[in-house]
């Protein structure tokens, strides 16, 4: 495609991804499909324009204040990626001199906001729990994650498993804290990679690995992953109890569940069992109550601690969507807590950054819920082998899993844990 074509296409792109009515990966995703005749190349740099202005826009919007012509078409210039004589053979020379102007400003020239990017709300919001770590913690943030799998056990050892990644010709790692864990360098596809084809292996990020550890089912008990998605964690659930007992993956979202059915068939898992529910009050659930071993509650959340995959969620977030969020949390964890059986494991879990969402709903329920006593993270960690637990884990005693992108190079996650007192 022309220079000039690609550059058009990128600002109409971005013009819909900007009205926020949908999540930008939808967006990108809808319009590659009815634009089948965009190459690889051009999708990729239509995707990293997108998501480098998400990341930034804050400073981009800034920088193309000074320029002229459509808003859209400044910050496609801004972000393009690669190298800048492609670009520049698309504009006009007062438009390549504006562009060697903003590429000539310096960081350290930026006003704060223009550097971290972040709406203020957030920033204060992060500033007030990291302090000093802020700058390192946007600094991840704004950065691509890395692509991370987790060994299916059924079907492979780790070790194995590098092995016959490596034979493919990926470059991978294991990682440092999940003893399932495996670190691709870049982002290749894997829909050919044996490993992958065979079920030995499936995408997870590190963080998400270590909630299944944390909820510890074993073989023959009856589980719920209450808010299931499309099913990463109940992978790994079902993977950890041999494909024994009975393991429930409920979720309000059936096209979500849809989405675990080839992730089922490649894992040879059969004892898991799909259910969409209406609300956290559903009558299915209802009938579960009193019975139920072990119980994962991966909460809807704001997303903020996934920001490096998804960074249009810090302008689709606001103050009042996390406290809402919070309110469903904190109804749907009541509710899921009604299932245990005495002697029976909690797990609350998010992938925010916020302690509105973690903490304090953590806090609500252990006040609101005498029967139940919080069993400390960092103990669990250690007797699942995961390397310096302690590292992992905040409050009291390590109470909490609390992982931070520029500390653990995951995702952001929270979790808590509780038992059912008999």
């Amino acid at each position: 495609m022309h220079p000039k074509a690609l550059l058009d296409e990128c600002a109409s792109l971005i013009e819909q991804v900007f009205k926020f009515e949908h999540p930008a990966d939808a967006v990108v995703a809808r319009h590659f499909r009815e634009n089948r005749s965009l190459g690889p190349r051009e999708r990729a740099t239509l995707s990293d324009t997108v998501y480098a202005i998400l990341r930034e826009r804050l400073k981009l919007e800034w920088l193309a204040r000074s320029g002229s012509g459509s808003k859209w078409r400044r910050l496609a210039i801004l972000a393009f990626p690669g190298d800048r004589d492609f670009i520049k053979s698309a504009l006009t020379e007062p438009e390549k001199t504006w562009l060697d102007h903003c590429d000539a400003v310096k960081d350290a020239d930026l006003m704060s906001q223009h550097r971290h990017n972040l709406p203020d709300w957030l920033a204060t919001a992060l500033r007030e729990q990291v302090g000093d770590e802020f700058d390192a913690l946007v600094a991840s943030l704004n950065l691509p994650a890395p692509l991370d799998l987790r060994v299916n056990a059924l079907k492979a050892k780790r070790d194995a498993a590098l092995t016959s990644l490596h034979k493919a010709g990926l470059t991978a790692t294991a990682t440092p804290y999940s003893p399932l864990g495996i670190r691709l360098q870049g982002k290749p596809s894997l829909s050919k990679v044996p490993a992958f084809v065979q079920g030995e292996v499936e995408v997870q990020d590190e963080g998400s690995q270590l909630l299944a550890l944390l909820l510890d089912a074993k073989r023959g008990e009856m589980v719920v992953d209450f808010c299931a998605g499309a099913g990463g964690k109940t992978l790994a659930i079902g993977a950890a109890m041999r494909n024994s007992g009975r393991l429930y993956a409920f979720d309000t979202s059936g096209h979500r569940l849809d989405a675990l059915k080839p992730r089922l068939a490649r894992s040879g898992l059969s004892n898991v069992h799909p259910v969409a529910i209406a609300h956290e009050r559903d009558d299915r659930i209802k009938r579960l109550a009193g019975k139920i071993d072990r119980v994962l509650v991966d909460a809807p959340c704001s997303g903020l601690g996934t920001l490096r995959r998804s960074p249009d969620l810090k302008w689709r977030q606001t103050p009042q969507t996390v406290a809402a969020q919070a309110e469903l949390q904190q109804a749907i964890l009541n509710s899921a807590a009604r299932l245990l059986k005495p002697g029976g494991r909690l797990v609350y879990a998010t992938c925010s950054l916020l302690r509105a969402e973690n903490e304090a709903v953590s806090e609500a329920f252990g006040a609101a819920h005498p029967e139940f006593e919080a069993v400390p993270v960092s103990s669990i960690l250690d007797s699942a082998h995961v390397s310096e637990p302690s590292a992992l884990c905040a409050g009291e005693g390590g109470e909490w899993l609390r992982l931070w992108p520029h500390r653990h190079a995951t995702d952001g996650f929270f979790a808590a844990v509780w038992r059912k007192r008999p």
